[in-house]
């Protein structure tokens, strides 16, 4: 009896050991431009909300999801290849180091339950080591971690947040470009082939109805299949992250 009570002790110790083998992030950027963007906070609390500095509903819903459970990042619109208007608060690679440590400094003020960063846009800058590394010194300062969007495959953005010792991860899917049922399912067939090869992932999905409502309906198998979905910051070792999480 004491055999069979220790057998089973075994494998409830074992099965909770294994019971979420793979960590995923998943991050709702671009939030703060539309009164629908108030859905997302509908989704649990685990799924990180990556938010647009100076836009309408940036502070309200950075408080409201913050008062909700939900981990805050700043989503910094940085300049594209293709010259899309970067609006209020991005950086260019006409600015200095000053304008660019200026400008971040801004937008950590202005949301300050920011945990860390990703980058809006960004495919020319994030090439360019020198505004690169003016934005990792300033987060590195503030203690925040970088999570590369990836929106060119010629990115050095993380190269140099490692010369500054800023946490930093890539976003390895894009969970909406394609909003039909079929397009939304067939990225998120890939989060378990990625968790369970890589076991921490990072996705990016936006504040559309259709991802929104795909989402609260569909994150369940994530959890039947043993992948634990978590803040971003979780993805990273306890001890780079020295934040304060009040």
């Amino acid at each position: 009896m004491k055999l069979i009570r220790n057998v089973i002790f075994f494998v409830f110790v074992l099965s909770s050991h294994n019971a979420f083998s793979a960590q995923i992030a998943i991050i709702i950027d671009d939030v703060g431009y539309q009164q629908s963007d108030r859905k997302v906070l509908s989704l649990p609390s685990q799924i990180t909300l990556s938010i647009l500095p100076f836009t309408p509903l940036a502070n309200e819903l950075a408080d409201a999801a913050h008062q909700k459970g939900h981990e805050i990042m700043l989503h910094f619109p940085m300049q594209s290849l293709n010259g899309k208007r970067l609006g209020l608060g991005g950086i260019d690679s006409s600015m200095n180091k000053q304008q660019i440590n200026k400008t971040i400094e801004q937008a950590i003020l202005s949301i300050p339950q920011a945990k860390g960063l990703n980058n809006h846009m960004g495919s020319l800058l994030t090439q360019l080591e020198l505004p690169m590394s003016w934005v990792m010194e300033t987060l590195n300062r503030h203690k925040l971690y970088f999570i590369d969007s990836s929106t060119t495959r010629y990115t050095r953005a993380r190269i140099v947040a490692d010369r500054f010792d800023v946490p930093n991860l890539k976003r390895e899917i894009f969970l909406d470009n394609d909003l039909s049922q079929q397009g939304l399912e067939k990225q998120f067939k890939l989060l378990f082939t990625s968790a369970k090869n890589k076991q921490k992932v990072v996705v990016i999905a936006h504040p559309h109805k259709q991802t929104i409502n795909f989402l609260n309906a569909n994150l369940h198998r994530l959890t039947q299949e043993g992948i634990k979905i978590v803040p971003a910051s979780t993805l990273f070792e306890p001890q780079l992250l020295t934040k304060n999480t009040e």
